[in-house]
Formats: structure tokens, sequence, C-alpha cells
């Protein structure tokens, strides 16, 4: 049966994230209450998987008999690749149009179907590294004209390796959640005075994509670039939110630090790369070559359309104002795993890597504000009439993206957050 002929007993929308081709694993509760458990997203459901486990309707025999009873998924990511498609193979023939039993089992649907207005997502797994990519060759080049020399945008080492930062893990934030506007110092505004101290006036989002490790590395043991897919688990998206001001005053020389520790948000269901394998598609040409353990086919991107939309305290009508694509990342997923582990870091379930700030080829597809006001020398106008350099108080920024097949979609639903006036005093 092609992906095209599956069909569920639930009813859901051909624009519906969540068709039964996609089953993106999160982890909810109840929003009366109740001890957060692992689902997965069908239309405008949320499927209790503790339910069905529980019942010997997910009895696989590659994963625990309570895995999906627990508040993370990172035991679940730790078994590896066949226990990921054993368990989205028996979810997927039980949401079937042509199986009863769950079908017919009014009793157990109640029990185990959630809908998604009545249910809080927590973060999937608990995370205990994150580290921050710098992948796109359009953003490194935009970011190099800005600050650096027009003519040679990119630093010499950038078409060699992934660049990459380790991220702050415990400011990662599941969507929905508020964004406070961050303090820290910024640059003079004279040469020989003191830094600037305050809040940030240059507060931007960065549309990214994020995955999840899954069984994890040994120290000393590198992941060789053809075995990388079998350490991602899925992929989420990512608003890493950024303090340009601070950034540009503290990035010399050991790279981001305060400008990105505030906060980075990502989407709550995360899709596996077998929902995604149908979408699979040719990057950008890699030129001069990797060095060879950085090689792959070529066929490493993924076709997921991006979008950003910006609802602002005036106008409550969100606009898109960028439209990007995963596709056009420069690095690809598999030499950023290779690349990470090739001095013998160790890779550990629940680790969230990100592709850093996915941009495309022209201005409406940039994905930040750094880019779309190029500076805040172009502010964005919007169809109100506002114009935007940075992000205000009152905005909120909502990242979404997808796969468009034939006659469905698979997406990620949404990653939002809104921006909160700077605390008011300093304790």
């Amino acid at each position: 049966m092609t992906e095209r002929e599956l069909h569920s007993f639930i009813d859901v929308a051909e624009t519906s994230h969540f068709p039964i081709q996609n089953l993106p694993f999160g982890v909810f509760s109840p929003a009366g209450g109740g001890a957060a458990r692992v689902g997965v997203a069908i239309g405008d459901w949320a499927l209790d998987l503790a339910v069905l486990q529980k019942r010997g309707l997910l009895s696989g025999k590659a994963f625990a008999a309570d895995v999906f009873a627990r508040p993370s998924l990172n035991a679940f990511m730790g078994y590896g690749r066949a226990a990921w498609q054993e368990a989205r193979r028996l979810i997927q023939t039980l949401l079937r149009a042509d199986n009863p039993i769950l079908r017919d089992d009014a009793g157990l649907r109640r029990e185990a179907f959630w809908p998604m207005a009545e249910v809080q997502m927590h973060l999937p797994a608990q995370i205990g590294d994150y580290t921050d990519f710098y992948s796109s060759r359009e953003h490194a080049s935009n970011v190099g004209r800005m600050f650096r020399d027009p003519a040679h945008a990119l630093l010499p080492n950038w078409r060699h390796m992934p660049v990459a930062y380790h991220g702050r893990a415990s400011s990662v934030m599941v969507s929905g959640q508020t964004i406070r506007r961050p303090w820290g110092q910024q640059r003079p505004g004279q040469a020989g005075d003191s830094p600037r101290f305050g809040p940030s006036r240059q507060l931007d989002f960065e549309l990214e994509m994020g995955f999840f490790i899954g069984p994890g590395s040994e120290l000393g043991q590198p992941v060789a670039v053809r075995q990388a897919a079998q350490q991602i688990f899925g992929l989420v998206l990512v608003n890493d939110w950024s303090a340009r001001d601070i950034q540009s005053w503290e990035y010399r020389p050991l790279g981001p630090f305060l400008a990105k520790n505030f906060a980075t948000s990502i989407s709550p269901w995360v899709m596996t790369l077998d929902a995604l394998e149908p979408f699979r598609c040719v990057g950008p040409e890699q030129s001069p070559a990797p060095l060879p353990y950085l090689r792959t086919p070529g066929n490493e991107a993924f076709d997921i359309h991006l979008e950003v939309r910006l609802q602002t305290a005036v106008n409550p009508e969100p606009v898109i104002i960028s439209q990007s694509n995963f596709r056009t990342l420069y690095w690809n997923m598999a030499q950023q795993v290779a690349h990470h582990t090739i001095s013998g870091c160790n890779l550990r379930p629940g680790d969230l890597l990100a592709s850093g700030t996915i941009s495309g080829p022209t201005p409406d597809s940039y994905g930040s504000m750094l880019e779309l006001s190029w500076r805040g020398e172009r502010p964005l106008t919007l169809l109100n009439g506002e114009t935007r350099a940075f992000l205000q108080d009152g905005d909120r920024v909502t990242l979404t993206g997808w796969c468009q097949g034939e006659g469905y979609r698979v997406g990620f639903g949404e990653v939002t957050g809104k921006v909160l006036a700077a605390a008011t005093s300093i304790q």
C-alpha cells in the first residue's frame, strides 16, 4: 500500500499536519491534571500510547512494556531505529480505516483519544545537551556581508565543516511559552566609552529545524556519516531567539553566549525520519568537496516548506513575513552528526541539534529579522503599515513547516512565542 492509499478511521483534513502518514511522537498530559505520558498526533487528536500499551496493543519486542507511560521520550529514543519503526508500524496498523480493533471499541477510544484542545504539551525529551549549527550558506553569507567584508562574506573554514556552538539546554522550552526580553551589555556608542547596559533593543527570531538524538554514542567513538541516520530520532521546529545587540558586542573572540542562552522554543511533536522519507531530495552542491569523513551521497536533504508569521499587539491577524525551505541547507544532518562526534564527543538520547537559521536566496525567504530588515537599515513594512526592524514587546512569532504529498500533508504543527517586556529591575 502506498503512502497516498493509507487512510485512518479518524477524520483528517487534507491540510492537517497530522495524517496517518505522519504520526509524530510527543509528551502530553490532560489539561485538567494527570501524569505526563507519550502520545502521537492524529488529526485533531492526541492518541495516548500508554493506554494502548496497557491494553496489550503495543507489545513490541524492541521496547519495554511501560516506555510510553513515562514523562519523556528519552528511553524510547534510546532503543534505536528498529524500535521506532516497530512502534510506528503497530500504531499505523491500529489507526487504519479497515482495522476494527480500535475503530469499533467505543470505550477504548474514549480512554485513548484526547482532543488537542484538552491537553497540555510538554518538552518531548529531557535535553542534556543542545548544539546549534550555522548551516545555511545564504544566512552565513548575509551576516558576513553585513558585519565583515561583502566581497569575502564566508570565512575560509565555512565551506569545509559545519560550524556550531553549544547552546543552553536549560532554557529550551516547548511552544506557547512567553519570552522575556533579555538584559545585557551592548556595544558602546563611541570608542572608549563604557558599554551600554539594559534590555536588548534588537530582539530577533531565528527560523530553524532541530533533531533529537536517539541511541547516542560512546565517548571517544566518532559516528560515521553513513551511520548518522541511525542516531536521528526525529525533527522539530526551532526558534532560537537572539539578542543581536548583545551578540555583536560579546561574540568575539569566543562566539554566542548571553545573546542566545535566554530562550529557545521548539514544537512539541517530533516527526520521524520514516515519515519524512518520501520527501527526501538533493541538497545544494558542496564545493569544494568535503573531506572524506563528511561526504554523503547528496540526497540527504528534505523538501520541507517553512513559514514565519508575525502577529503584533496592534494587529491580531498574523502575517507571513518569510517563506523558506529546509532543502536549502548547505550542511545536512548526517554531516552535522559526523562532525560533532569526530573529536570523540559522545551523544546521548534526547540531545538536541539545531540547523541554525534557514535562509533562502531571496529577501522574502530570509529566516531572521536581522536579514529581513538588513540590520535594521531597511525596516520591514507590514500589511497594516506597521514597521519592524526587530521584534517589539507584544509581538507573537509563529514558525510552521510541512511536506506536501499527493492528497495529504505531513507537518510539524507550529512553534509560537510572545515577546514580553524586560524585567523592570535586576536583583
